[in-house]
């Protein structure tokens, strides 16, 4: 039995795959909670679409999908911001038009390449075939974002909460912004190889969104995120192996799941406070 339980742990590709989704899942968890704080999740969502185009050009130029991924996802936040501000059309509906544009072009860039680089792995991810270089990358990114959300926590909080008061006791507010969509253009290009485009999505969101229900206060909510984010990556990469799937969708179906028993949890005590103010 217990040979069984650890028969997962002899595999290199195995662990290379638990390492990387730690790797993945830290900062994308810690940011989390700010995009679902801001109501930012569809900015999650754009970003991570967006860098399709910057991988097709990037590797029709022979540079680093990395920096193509990257520069594209900047352009997509960077579009989204201006459009905003020099018109009338809201910002969810100005990202839905920037984002699925820019998907669109990375798709017809893509069908027009003879690419050894699979459409599949771009989307999905995998994890299961993830080298040292692809953990080195991330590790590298999830270092920098960690840090700089642990220096910048509370500054980040008060503007995404208020960003007139931030304004007011001297702030940057442009700057953090900004730096903001830099942190979550870098952390999509650090999951790009293990999740892919659209799976990363979903680990942008869920933990920020459970943790979210079931904390009161930011710090416990920042360190919940990231221990449901770690805590699902691990197991579904673990769970993968005995399923035989994919590690990245079992970890989304995980954090899936984990979602749906928090929110159970939130009503429950809700209608037990109901009941008690009644």
């Amino acid at each position: 039995m217990i040979e069984t339980l650890l028969l997962p742990f002899r595999f290199d590709f195995i662990q290379n795959a638990l390492l990387i989704s730690v790797l993945v899942a830290a900062p994308m968890a810690l940011l989390s909670c700010f995009l679902v704080l801001k109501g930012w999740s569809l900015m999650g969502d754009a970003v991570s679409h967006a860098v399709l185009p910057g991988v097709v050009l990037a590797h029709m130029a022979g540079a680093p999908l990395a920096v193509g991924a990257f520069l594209a996802g900047m352009t997509c936040a960077l579009a989204t911001g201006f459009l905003k501000e020099n018109s009338r059309v809201k910002e969810d509906t100005v990202m839905g038009v920037v984002f699925s544009g820019m998907f669109g072009l990375g798709i017809v860039l893509y069908t027009k390449i003879q690419s050894a680089v699979h459409l599949d792995h771009i989307l999905f991810g995998d994890m299961l075939g993830v080298g040292p270089e692809d953990i080195l990358e991330s590790g590298v990114i999830a270092l920098v974002v960690v840090a700089a959300i642990a220096a910048k926590w509370r500054d980040l909080l008060l503007n995404a909460f208020d960003p007139a008061q931030a304004k007011a006791v001297g702030l940057p507010v442009k700057l953090l912004h900004y730096g903001l969509l830099v942190l979550l253009s870098l952390t999509i290009v650090g999951a790009l190889k293990a999740v892919g485009i659209i799976l990363s999505v979903a680990m942008l969101i869920a933990p920020g969104a459970i943790a979210f229900l079931v904390t009161r206060r930011f710090g416990t909510m920042l360190l919940t995120a990231l221990s449901l984010g770690v805590g699902c990556a691990l197991a579904g990469v673990y769970a993968s192996f005995f399923l035989d799937s994919a590690p990245a969708p079992t970890i989304v179906l995980l954090m899936t799941g984990v979602f749906l028993a928090a929110f159970a949890v939130s009503r429950v005590r809700a209608a037990r406070v109901e009941m008690r103010e009644a």
